[in-house]
């Protein structure tokens, strides 16, 4: 009896370890993703989109990779640029300012491209800043451009075609 409690104890040691191994691979692999910048000669698909009264060129993130590494570890960002974030449905979206060196203006759109919500976040700022209310796209520029260009809740945006999906 007793060496079989033993045997079951190394087992279960055993599958402990294992776990934590696997727990500390995955965490090192999501602190790698997070941290590495997007390969050179990489560009992203961009799309010009007149918001106010300027045209801007916006680098299109529509997949989980290129929507978590963003504007990261960029040291600038052009007057007339910024990021289109493209997601499948419309729900409260979070992001945070992570390796980014340069402070940035968060313009949340629903599915039309009615703005909903417009936000400000700080460079290499690791705090969540939510849309309060469901989005299906968010627009990065240079921070004060969304003041500078008039933007309010309730503004629409025209965004290509091709790029407007129906939420899920």
């Amino acid at each position: 009896m007793e060496a079989s409690r033993a045997t079951s104890t190394r087992r279960s040691v055993l599958v402990l370890a294992v776990l934590l191994a696997l727990c500390a691979a995955l965490t090192a692999a999501m602190i790698l993703t997070l941290t590495r910048p997007r390969p050179a000669g990489r560009a992203l698909p961009t799309t010009r989109v007149q918001i106010g009264n300027q045209p801007f060129t916006l680098e299109i993130a529509d997949n989980p990779g290129e929507r978590e590494i963003g504007l990261m570890h960029r040291d600038h960002l052009d007057a007339d640029h910024g990021m289109l974030f493209v997601f499948p449905d419309s729900r409260t979206r979070e992001f945070w300012n992570h390796e980014v060196a340069f402070p940035l203006d968060l313009i949340f759109l629903d599915g039309d491209g009615m703005v909903v919500s417009i936000k400000g976040m700080q460079a290499y700022s690791d705090l969540a800043v939510s849309s309060d209310v469901p989005a299906q796209y968010a627009v990065e520029l240079n921070a004060g451009s969304a003041q500078r260009l008039g933007l309010s809740v309730g503004a629409r945006l025209s965004l290509p075609a091709d790029l407007i999906k129906p939420a899920r």
